[in-house]
């Protein structure tokens, strides 16, 4: 089912490897939760490590995702036209309205980003309407999914005052919006068959279903430019077979000629391991850890035996799952990147380079997003000192390399099969 052909053949070394266990000891409000390392089989400990422990910090802290997650703002800013034309295409000439349209947000983590996708979709279909003066107004389902560990109760105290926003600006354009949660992986099946009119997933199908089997990456803990070719290859089996079942779930659930957007961290370069923009900050990560290692805080087995459970893709290798699954057709596949310091821009002129203040700020945007995996398996205890280090060395070498993230954008189609029967 997963047999994909022209499987790249890597020449160098990258992977991530599974964690050796930890146990969680406690979970104060408002401040996270707080890990004791612990030692569990690493067979055991890979099955369900990133379904329960996989999220973003919770809160409204200083290193939350709520509080430094504005490169993903510009990111869904910057990916508003795609989304809209998806719209629009979707909708084309005739005069369609929908009693009830659909939506499914896909990774939705929580926070000021959460909804904005949403009233994005809305505004969209809503100024459809008015410009073919359709007046029978649609209500709108609105799905978000994540993991059971998302801070959804941080989403739902935020849906009143986004609901009264929502209707307040649209009016009689639109009917009732019905927002609800759908803790589970998204690479289960989430939703009842030919119901989906629209999904979307911003920075979160580059995560994996967990890590990929077999690893054996010595002094790293995601692929790198020394990690044995099998390490690569096993990333690359994984990520095949979780995209492909992605599609093939989302299939059954959406309508046809249904859209899907998707944007996710990819790679500029084909093998990974000469990729700087797939590995870089993984490697900082890395060395930040074995300055740990040399105060004693963790042991060098530690790294050994963690590896991150996500694949940053080359557009090529997503194009042929797409291929292959069958279920799609590409509408649009594009790529561009940003600084994960998002201050450091060409277009903002008020930027002045200070290597803390940047190392401080990528540090903070790496942190709130796999802090809990981290904390899982090295100890909340040394998290400060190692951001701290992590920071500084961005901060060093940002004038060299500046860190940044591929983002690559799909637009798709789900295919009526019925109407190229016939």
């Amino acid at each position: 089912m997963y047999k994909l052909s022209r499987a790249w053949s890597p020449s160098c070394p990258h992977l991530i490897r599974v964690p050796t266990s930890l146990r969680p000891t406690s979970s104060k409000p408002n401040s996270g939760p707080t890990y004791q390392r612990g030692r569990w089989p690493v067979t055991q400990a890979k099955t369900k490590i990133v379904e329960n422990i996989l999220h973003m910090n919770v809160g409204d802290g200083e290193h939350s995702y709520a509080k430094n997650s504005l490169i993903q703002k510009i990111v869904i800013s910057k990916t508003k036209p795609i989304l809209e034309d998806a719209i629009k295409e979707m909708f084309g000439g005739a005069n369609l309205t929908m009693p009830t349209f659909t939506i499914a947000e896909l990774g939705c983590s929580s926070g000021p980003n959460t909804l904005l996708t949403i009233s994005y979709i809305i505004d969209a279909v809503c100024r459809i309407y008015q410009e073919k003066n359709i007046t029978k107004a649609s209500d709108f389902q609105v799905f978000l999914n994540d993991l059971p560990g998302n801070d959804f109760n941080t989403v739902f105290e935020s849906l009143p005052d986004f609901l009264h926003k929502l209707k307040k600006e649209k009016g009689g354009l639109m009917g009732s919006c019905f927002i609800s949660g759908h803790p589970n992986s998204f690479y289960e099946k989430l939703f009842p068959s030919n119901t989906l009119h629209f999904v979307h997933s911003s920075y979160s199908i580059h995560w994996l279903s967990k890590v990929p089997d077999g690893l054996i990456n010595k002094g790293n803990i995601y692929m790198a430019k020394n990690s044995p070719p099998h390490v690569f290859q096993a990333y690359l089996k994984q990520y095949q077979k979780d995209f492909f079942l992605l599609l093939s779930l989302r299939a059954k659930e959406m309508v046809s000629d249904g859209r899907m957007v998707l944007t996710f961290i990819g790679r500029t370069m084909i093998n990974p391991s000469e990729s700087r923009d797939c590995c870089y900050q993984w490697e900082a990560l890395t060395k930040s850890l074995f300055g740990l290692v040399d105060e004693g805080l963790i042991e060098e087995a530690d790294i050994d035996s963690f590896n991150a459970p996500m694949y940053n893709p080359h557009v090529e290798e997503v194009r042929e799952i797409v291929k292959m699954e069958g279920s799609f057709t590409i509408e649009k596949l594009e790529i561009f990147q940003i600084n994960i310091d998002s201050r450091d821009d060409v277009n903002n002129t008020s930027f002045i380079f200070n290597e803390i203040e940047v190392g401080n700020n990528a540090a903070k945007y790496a942190r709130s997003a796999i802090e809990p995996l981290l904390a899982r398996h090295f100890g909340a205890s040394v998290m400060d000192n190692l951001f701290t280090k992590y920071a500084k060395l961005l901060g060093e070498n940002w004038c060299f390399e500046k860190p940044k993230n591929t983002t690559i954008v799909l637009s798709l189609k789900k295919r009526n099969f019925k109407a190229s029967q016939t």
